[in-house]
């Protein structure tokens, strides 16, 4: 079994690309939705307005998947953020000194969620999926073949082929295809303060969603007695953070996302 873990980006797309083409032998690609309300919308259009018409007209199968609780009920990122009950929170907010909490995101609504899919359909410790990660030779620190679970092989066409991000985005335009917006969670906290800037210059109903989303955290870590934690690292409220008439960025607060993975941002 040879599978690609879709994130909705370049990278990714880029993968596409090349098993249309048949330059790799992957004919399955898996998108791991962390749901509706959690997935930047751009990229969920491009999932299902691009991506998976190109992938039925070249014969491959592009598959969306859910997060399933124990009892069979979907849940998204957000919903799980939000649960009155829970006393931790999954994503990497921001403390007070700018350091990325712990998380689980990643693991909870990707790579379990695709390993879960590759169980059902029969992989196995003795006999592992191979899945194949879009990472490219600009980003080789973000790959790390230990990363993998049990019942999976993971693999890294992009490398094999001295490939660059920029070399994924001629292929997709010789394509005809639309360049495909980064793609993460319109709230994540790995966003870079540049991006929380267009996020509400550009969307601002999205950044007042994610506004809301961080102001009931802190309310939350707040009643169980615990500092406040932020989305970016400027430790204030969004609003106070990225203010609508913004200053220059000093370069040292613009740096790259700091996820590693490449689950999510590819």
């Amino acid at each position: 079994m040879k599978v690609v873990s879709y994130g909705g980006g370049v990278q990714s797309t880029a993968l596409l690309v090349l098993a249309a083409q048949e330059r790799i032998s992957y004919r399955t690609f898996l998108f791991a939705n962390v749901g509706d309300d959690s997935e930047h919308p751009a990229t969920l259009r491009y999932v299902h307005e691009v991506a998976k018409p190109y992938a039925a007209a070249h014969g491959l199968r592009l598959e969306v998947l859910e997060r399933r609780r124990r009892d069979g009920r979907t849940e998204t990122l957000r919903q799980q953020l939000l649960r009155p009950e829970s006393r931790s929170i999954p994503i990497p907010v921001r403390m007070s000194n700018g350091a990325p909490g712990r998380r689980s995101c990643t693991a909870n609504f990707k790579i379990k969620v695709i390993g879960r899919w590759l169980r059902e359909h029969g992989a196995t410790s003795t006999h592992p999926a191979t899945v194949a990660i879009g990472i490219s030779v600009d980003e080789l620190h973000r790959a790390n073949r230990r990363r993998s679970e049990p019942h999976e092989s993971i693999e890294y066409p992009l490398l094999d082929l001295g490939l660059r991000r920029t070399d994924c985005v001629q292929m997709i335009e010789d394509t005809g295809l639309p360049v495909p917006p980064k793609s993460a969670c319109y709230f994540c906290p790995f966003k870079t303060i540049k991006a929380w800037q267009e996020l509400r210059r550009n969307e601002p109903d999205l950044f007042a969603q994610a506004a809301d989303l961080e102001a009931a955290l802190i309310e939350r870590r707040l009643s169980l007695g615990k500092d406040p934690a932020y989305l970016t690292r400027r430790g204030v409220p969004l609003g106070q953070a990225i203010p609508e008439t913004a200053a220059p960025l000093p370069l040292a607060d613009d740096r790259d996302a700091d996820c590693d993975s490449g689950w999510c941002m590819t």
